[in-house]
């Protein structure tokens, strides 16, 4: 099984692309995970913020592996600990199905993208700028693997 984060926004800081690569390098051999870079929507005076997250969805979809489980972040979606995430984790290698999560735009996802979900997850109540939510994705997808591994990098 493999994991794609697909995220609205280009050329991330370099403290996320360092830790984000940290991350992505710890969890190489039990969950390899790609970063798509979606080219975000046009947004501005007299430009149309719907419009924008259209065009941001009809990318997002394109870069969806074929047959992935997908698995948007959203503010509204269920909010898992990260014992639960390593439930999720485990139950997601059962299905035998590569993963892709989705970080929308500045408005979140469209319609179209919301639609093509099978799951949502909520970081929690915070607003966390997007390319944050890049590096808490990959920590947390390692802190579960690490779990189902019984690594001791997960402590309580």
């Amino acid at each position: 099984m493999k994991a794609r984060l697909v995220a609205v926004g280009e050329r991330a800081p370099s403290w996320v692309a360092e830790g984000f690569a940290e991350y992505r390098k710890r969890l190489s051999h039990w969950l390899p995970l790609d970063l798509v870079e979606v080219e975000p929507g046009l947004r501005g005076k007299g430009r149309d913020a719907a419009r924008a997250m259209t065009d941001e969805g009809q990318r997002v979809i394109a870069a969806l592996p074929r047959n992935a489980w997908v698995v948007t972040l959203d503010g509204r979606g269920r909010a898992w600990s990260s014992e639960q995430l390593a439930q999720r984790l485990e139950h997601w290698r059962g299905q035998g199905r590569d993963l892709a999560f989705l970080i929308g735009g500045p408005e979140g996802h469209g319609a179209e993208v919301m639609a093509r979900a099978d799951e949502s997850w909520s970081l929690g109540p915070l607003t966390l700028p997007h390319m944050l939510v890049r590096l808490v994705v990959a920590e947390q997808l390692y802190r579960a693997a690490a779990l189902l591994a019984n690594h001791p990098y997960h402590r309580v």
